[in-house]
């Protein structure tokens, strides 16, 4: 299987169990890698037989910046359910990043990474 790859696309959500996170917001930034045969595409250099990775990165952009969720983890699913949409699409890995999560120690990122396929 062929891997497409959207790597750190950033939008602002409110997303989070405390008060303050769906009050204030914060940036969280996505990768994706969408599993799929490019083949057909590759052979007729025709953008109809792949997917379209800029629609994908809009419609996550815009799942980021909805309905807020506690967790991540819900997050990371509602992604991987819009990128198996595509009819294109057989796989999807999501990885979520929170690297604002409130946490009183010194960290880089929190992740949460999810693989889905439609079988």
């Amino acid at each position: 299987m062929d891997r497409v790859a959207l790597r750190g696309l950033r939008a602002r959500g409110h997303h989070g169990v405390f008060p303050e996170e769906r009050e204030r917001g914060q940036t969280f930034v996505v990768d994706l890698v969408l599993g799929l045969d490019t083949r057909p595409a590759a052979a007729e250099d025709d953008l109809t037989r792949t997917v379209h990775y800029g629609i994908v990165a809009e419609e996550v952009a815009a799942l980021v910046a909805g309905d807020p969720v506690d967790l991540i983890e819900t997050l990371a699913e509602r992604i991987a359910e819009s990128c198996l949409r595509h009819e294109r699409v057989e796989e999807v890995e999501v990885c979520v990043h929170k690297p604002e999560a409130p946490i009183t120690v010194p960290f880089d990122d929190v992740t949460v990474t999810i693989t889905r396929s439609r079988v």
